[in-house]
């Protein structure tokens, strides 16, 4: 909890630094200039596009939109950085390029304000990446306060329950849910271009079966009958299997009625595939090829580091059964149990 209470304002600080944000909004409306009323802004580049691509764009205006997470105001000249989908890029705002007063409006905005940007590509003495801005407007003021940056938002109950703040402070989040989307559409257009359809089958059923779970239950009206939210996809894409549909495959969400922490929710994203006429040695050709396609789809490469191990999924995957893999890793051969209180008394220790 220590780590969570490191420069933390006080109540009495925080909500005079709110009163001071909805002041400045009221300011703005009565002089005509509702950040509120603004709907549309051209957007031409995003910051990673800019730095990727700087030979090309060096001198060329671009126009870009994102929060503003910080700012370093030096007498006649201000620097800014802009949060967007793809990162943060760095804005040069000078008085004499936007005007006085514009320049004076920049000066009184707050981190957490999201401002579009236009002016051109160029890079400072430091050698950064930038936009020197012609023009800067307000595109939507931020009434809340930020987490403060050096600690960010540590806090897991609040990184969980406030999602959209730990997409703000924390990039590695935006960059994990940007990735899922990119696993997701994926798996799709590889199953697709493997010949199998992408099916829907009723998340409110009789009989909550195809996995061992307790189900949430539920009443419908209509009916007059209790139903369950489904934890499963199994059963009814196998009889669609029966009904001659050679391959199915279902990216839906299921329920589970049981245990709640940060890596375990109630209902999640469940992906289930079946094919006819092959084997379990053919649905590990699949699963292989898939994981190695998605990889290099998503990442460029089938070389993947988790918790500090690369694997590299350009490798046959080893196949072994569980039996094999227990005498392999553990040195238990259950090919020589043959009771089962013997088995079970081995599981326990």
């Amino acid at each position: 909890m220590a780590e969570n209470q490191v420069n933390v304002p006080s109540t009495e600080n925080i909500n005079d630094l709110l009163r001071v944000r909805r002041e400045k909004l009221s300011e703005l409306q009565a002089a005509g200039e509702d950040p509120f009323q603004i709907t549309k802004f051209s957007q031409t580049h995003h910051s990673a596009e800019i730095k990727d691509a700087f030979e090309k764009l060096e001198g060329k205006t671009v126009s870009i939109a994102g929060r503003l997470m910080a700012k370093r105001v030096m007498g006649k000249a201000s620097f800014a950085g802009v949060l967007d989908l793809e990162g943060t890029i760095q804005c040069y705002v000078a008085r004499d390029s936007v005007g006085e007063e514009s320049y004076s409006r920049f000066k009184k905005l707050d981190t957490g304000d999201i401002i579009g940007v236009t002016g051109f590509v160029f890079k400072t003495r430091t050698g950064e990446v930038s936009v020197h801005a012609e023009s800067v407007t307000l595109l939507s003021k931020s009434l809340q306060i930020l987490p403060e940056k050096f600690h960010g938002l540590t806090n897991t109950d609040l990184r969980y329950r406030q999602r959209y703040v730990d997409l703000i402070i924390n990039p590695r989040v935006k960059d994990t849910f940007v990735k899922r989307s990119k696993i997701i559409s994926t798996i799709r257009s590889y199953l697709d271009s493997q010949g199998f359809m992408e099916v829907e089958t009723p998340m409110l059923v009789a009989n909550a079966g195809g996995a061992a779970a307790r189900p949430f239950e539920t009443h419908f009206n209509a009916l007059d009958e209790d139903l369950k939210l489904r934890i499963s996809l199994e059963l009814y894409l196998k009889r669609l299997i029966v009904g001659g549909l050679e391959r199915v495959y279902e990216i839906g969400r299921v329920f589970r009625n049981e245990g709640l922490d940060t890596r375990h929710n109630p209902e999640f994203t469940l992906m289930e595939l079946y094919q006819a006429y092959t084997d379990y040695h053919g649905m590990m050709d699949l699963t292989e090829n898939l994981y190695r396609h998605v990889a290099r789809t998503v990442l460029g490469s089938a070389k993947i580091v988790y918790n500090g191990v690369e694997m590299d999924l350009d490798k046959p995957f080893e196949r072994i059964t569980m039996v094999e893999a227990l005498k392999k890793y553990s040195g238990l051969d259950f090919d020589k149990i043959d009771k089962d209180e013997e088995a079970k008394k081995i599981a326990d220790e």
